[in-house]
């Protein structure tokens, strides 16, 4: 078996695989819990994630346990890098397209990460990355209308139903965010489109489940797309 874990912006989030197959998953785990699971399953392997830079001690006590290895720029990807500026990718973007690469091999994918920022990334039909985008998650743009002007309140997102006429400032912003958001996501799919044959759309991220039936492009979602994409990655470098 083999552990992988994704540390994000706001939280950690780990995965045990039985070579493919996704067998646990858990969400919001502290250090001290990670250390727990790895002595209770003895995993052949672990790969970390992390856009934190002060992960240094812990991962001194993680490698006494299993062979560790850490996605980062100097990391053998399962495929072609053509980013132009490697040392600042994410990694998160990395995995997300490894597993849009293990899901949907051969295929163009567009991968849409729907969290605290929205990426936007491309992988092609010849196991190429390209890169593509970056803009503000709908949480963030609902914390920066709050944060950045003097009397708009800050509102939620868990919402089932947005209208296009907001009847009151909280609804304003609702419609203002979700739906713009959505148009972003909606125009950006379309322009691929024009410019790829074949082309699959995966959604993936925190926000993933809350987009999707909003969203009229046919779209696959895959909430624990990064996960599937560090398993892909750690059997990837286990191989060389």
């Amino acid at each position: 078996m083999r552990f992988v874990i994704d540390f994000g912006n706001t939280s950690a989030k780990i995965g045990l695989f039985d070579e493919d197959r996704l067998i646990l998953v858990k969400r919001e785990v502290k250090k001290k819990e990670i250390m727990e699971l790895v002595r209770q399953y003895e995993p052949k392997s672990v790969m970390i994630s992390s856009v934190s830079k002060k992960l240094e001690k812990f991962m001194v006590r993680l490698s006494t346990q299993a062979p560790l290895y850490l996605l980062d720029k100097n990391t053998q990807l399962p495929f072609a890098n053509n980013y132009e500026t490697p040392d600042t990718l994410g990694s998160d973007r990395l995995a997300n397209a490894a597993g849009a690469q293990a899901k949907f091999p051969n295929k163009n994918n567009l991968i849409i990460d729907c969290g605290t920022c929205i990426t936007y990334d491309f992988i092609d039909q010849n196991s190429e990355f390209h890169g593509g985008g970056i803009s503000p998650g709908a949480i963030l743009r609902l914390k920066a209308l709050h944060n950045y002007t003097s009397r708009l309140p800050l509102v939620d997102l868990g919402v089932s139903e947005v209208p296009l006429i907001g009847r009151s400032t909280k609804k304003s912003i609702l419609s203002g965010v979700i739906n713009g958001t959505i148009a972003e996501i909606e125009g950006i799919v379309s322009r691929y489109k024009e410019k790829f044959d074949d082309l699959n759309i995966i959604l993936s991220g925190g926000d993933a489940k809350f987009f999707e039936s909003k969203l009229k492009a046919h779209i696959f979602a895959i909430p624990e797309l990064v996960l599937m994409g560090l398993n892909h990655i750690l059997k990837h470098n286990e191989e060389l």
